[in-house]
């Protein structure tokens, strides 16, 4: 009796070792989390696809700016191919004009953050140096 019950617990402790804890405890922390986080909150938010659609009507450009509105404009010049691409050539350009607005705001800002930046590096510089 005492040999089969040290040999269980020779056994259940060697399963023990064999069993990598942390590895066992590191998939039940994932596990865990994965269950019990709330990855849903995008879709319940109502709100969202409101907001979205006034982002992207807030633009005022004469141009499709859903698949919707470009598939209705397609079809609406279906027959004249010279319209179409004349339609295509002027929501272009307005496209380009757009966008590179955006770009010269967006280099503009971060030509100053650099200035402004290297301004305050010389000046941390000079203040090491000077001690």
């Amino acid at each position: 009796m005492i040999n089969l019950i040290s040999r269980t617990i020779g056994h259940i402790s060697s399963l023990l070792k064999g069993l990598q804890v942390k590895s066992f405890l590191a998939v039940v922390l994932v596990g865990f989390l994965v269950l019990t986080t709330n990855v849903t909150n995008g879709r319940n938010d109502k709100g969202l696809a409101e907001r979205v659609r006034e982002q992207v009507e807030q633009n005022d450009a004469q141009r499709p700016k859903t698949v919707g509105q470009w598939n209705k404009e397609a079809r609406e010049t279906e027959g004249s191919p010279g319209e179409r691409l004349q339609k295509i050539g002027q929501q272009s350009g307005e496209a380009f004009k757009e966008f590179g607005g955006g770009y010269v705001e967006g280099a503009q800002k971060t030509a100053s953050d650099v200035g402004e930046s290297a301004a305050r590096t010389g000046k941390d510089i000079s203040n090491k140096v000077g001690r």
